[in-house]
């Protein structure tokens, strides 16, 4: 087993920290947030409420999400 893909598999894990309709907010283990499924509106809904409510954090863009 190649180690890169072992580490990206660890660090790809993270807890959730909000839903929007049907797209979860989760903070990985790395520190980075990203948003996992949903609609572009439920996108839309995170990125304002991650705007207003949490402001020091940096969603990943969508190709460099770990979702799929």
């Amino acid at each position: 087993m190649n180690i890169k893909h072992a580490c990206r598999g660890i660090l790809s894990q993270g807890e959730v920290v909000a839903y929007f309709g049907r797209a979860k907010l989760v903070k990985r283990l790395d520190c980075k947030f990203e948003l996992c499924g949903g609609t572009r509106e439920d996108h839309f809904a995170a990125r304002e409420w991650v705007s207003m409510f949490m402001h020091e954090a940096v969603l990943l863009p969508p190709d460099k999400a770990g979702c799929a």
